[in-house]
């Protein structure tokens, strides 16, 4: 039951294999909807169907207020490659997000201690991380922000029981982001260096998910 996650080690001196526990498959289709009573809309989210999405995501990747901090305003060629790869990933859950159904944005949930991110911290072996963007403005803001930001969190608890936290790195100068993300329960811990930018290690916690966000 377990498999060498050797990416996720997270010390250069540490030379041995690292293991980590087999994870449930992914799913397909409608994985996550509610109500959000505040706003006043269902928020769902879905696995993300490269045919149907494809157009929308490469506006979305070419809008530069995601391209900015994305930096793939690539060729529809070359973005239906990227999809494919994420949708093909065993560590990565590429999602579209929706209000009252309409698409509003594209997340990755994927497993830290597999990803790029693992160097840069203690993993645990259930940790999860999110990449994010929102690519329609009129579900830009605050208000829909929180409800969606929420509602993702809330799938990723329920999707793998064992997990325990969350984590993003994003951007050091991603205001808007910061500016939010205290309001749903996530600290930001440190600062540190990708290769290709300077990030901040973003993390939130199930329990204080439970206790004083849900």
């Amino acid at each position: 039951w377990l498999k060498n996650c050797s990416t996720g080690v997270h010390s250069s001196s540490q030379t041995k294999p690292v293991y980590c526990p087999n994870r449930p498959k992914s799913p397909t289709g409608e994985v996550y909807r509610r109500f959000d009573p505040v706003i006043g809309k269902s928020i769902s989210f879905r696995t993300i169907d490269i045919e149907q999405d494809l157009g929308r995501f490469h506006r979305w990747m070419n809008d530069p207020r995601v391209s900015f901090f994305w930096e793939q305003a690539w060729s529809l060629d070359k973005l239906k490659d990227y999809l494919t790869q994420a949708h093909t990933n065993h560590n990565t859950l590429p999602l579209i997000g929706c209000f009252d159904d309409k698409p509003f944005g594209y997340f990755e949930v994927y497993w830290a201690a597999e990803d790029r991110i693992a160097p840069y911290y203690a993993w645990e072996s259930f940790d999860r991380g999110i990449h994010l963007l929102v690519g329609e403005d009129e579900f830009r803001g605050e208000h829909h922000f929180i409800s969606w930001f929420k509602a993702l969190s809330h799938f990723v608890y329920l999707d793998e029981p064992l997990t325990k936290r969350i984590v993003l790195e994003p951007r050091v100068d991603n205001k808007r982001l910061f500016n939010h993300i205290e309001k749903v329960g996530y600290q930001i811990k440190y600062e540190f260096d990708f290769p290709h930018k300077r990030s901040a290690l973003v993390m939130g916690t199930k329990d204080n998910f439970y206790k004083d966000i849900m």
